[in-house]
């Protein structure tokens, strides 16, 4: 029909519009924190702009649930305002109608919204945690004061010297090392220039055109071997990130029968917002009701505090099941199906306008073959 498709085309240009403002709001706030830190050193500039979007990506689930409930509560409200849908239910159109149209725009979102809770979350989370490791590996390869003597890795019997170092190649001139082996002998090293590397997941001192001294302090067994280069590791790390070492980087797949709580309390999670961009677009339709001669909109902040509840209420019982206070399927059923019984009683009520509003509930829950 044409309200229908009318209809589901102002819910796509508000849904564009109320998207693009949350995510300039949030992505603004979000690199204005990560500036700060960078400007602190605790996050490296040159990072600023891929974290940004690692957390976009991680940010987009929740964003679409907003956009999905704000588009359609702002559209109906309207409707109501300019007293259109009044005119829409004078020509015998029902409120319950209504859901079709809401639904058929719900849908994509909770589709998307799904794919990137069961698939593409546990990727990008993964992906971001790499990524910061690898920074902050380098960082710390990085940390190079010329002209002082500082440990080198963990091993505190490790020490080495630079006379000059370049920060744009990362070169190291004349630097002098001493450390002492698992069997007690002095290792001197000398070297016209040096640098660091991280492969493999190895950090290593690359060394070239020197000299190498070893022996026990004490005794004259001193060796001496030039060498042109010398590879010295530092230290192995291990595998940078483990998948499963986190449960927001946990393939779905591997959460579905599992005994863990925290396993449990991820998938419950990744299926609730799927569900809860539907409950709250059905629940905007009897939510968006406006009396135009009232001119209060009290209709937006109970709105407001329903999505509040319902997105909290799903935060406590996923940390409750991550305890291992509750199992699976109590973690994951009680707010949608209080949700989806306040959406039913506030469709009915909504469709006895002229009748006070708490009779109205109590009507709602009457048979109907007893309405008299």
């Amino acid at each position: 029909m044409i309200y229908k498709r009318n209809f589901i085309r102002e819910l796509s240009f508000t849904a564009v519009g109320v998207f693009v403002v949350l995510l300039a709001v949030l992505v603004s706030t979000q690199a204005i924190n990560l500036l700060g830190r960078a400007a602190d050193g605790r996050v490296a500039v040159d990072a600023v702009a891929a974290l940004v979007g690692f957390w976009v990506i991680g940010m987009t689930p929740l964003l679409l649930v907003l956009t999905a409930f704000i588009s359609t509560l702002t559209v109906l409200t309207r409707y109501w305002r300019d007293s259109e849908m009044s005119v829409w239910l004078s020509c015998g159109l029902s409120l319950k109608q209504w859901l079709n149209p809401v639904l058929r725009f719900a849908v994509p979102f909770a589709v998307l919204i799904a794919v990137m809770q069961l698939w593409v979350m546990p990727w990008a989370e993964l992906r971001s945690r790499e990524y910061a490791e690898i920074l902050k590996q380098k960082q710390e390869l990085s940390l190079i004061e010329a002209g002082s003597f500082n440990a080198l890795g963990k091993r505190n019997s490790r020490v080495y010297f630079v006379e000059t170092f370049d920060t744009d190649s990362g070169v190291m001139k004349n630097l002098f090392l001493r450390e002492l082996d698992d069997k007690g002998n002095d290792n001197i090293v000398f070297a016209k220039e040096g640098t660091f590397s991280l492969e493999d997941n190895r950090r290593t001192l690359q060394l070239r055109d020197g000299y190498r001294y070893g022996g026990k302090p004490g005794q004259a067994d001193y060796t001496r071997v030039s060498f042109e280069r010398l590879s010295l590791v530092i230290s192995t790390v291990p595998k940078l990130v483990d998948p499963i070492a986190h449960r927001r980087t946990i393939p779905t797949a591997k959460l579905f029968g599992s005994d863990n709580p925290q396993y449990q309390a991820e998938l419950m999670w990744r299926l609730s917002l799927p569900v809860s961009v539907l409950l709250l677009s059905i629940l905007a339709v009897p939510l968006s009701y406006f009396n135009p001669r009232t001119g209060h909109t009290y209709n937006i902040l109970i709105a407001i505090g329903m999505y509040l509840v319902y997105q909290n209420g799903l935060t406590f019982l996923r940390d409750a099941v991550e305890d291992g206070k509750l199992n699976f399927w109590l973690g994951l059923l009680p707010m949608h199906a209080v949700m989806a019984l306040a959406a039913f009683v506030l469709l009915r009520v909504r469709t006895m306008p002229a009748q006070p509003f708490w009779k109205a509930v109590r009507q709602s829950f009457a048979l109907k073959g007893g309405a008299r």
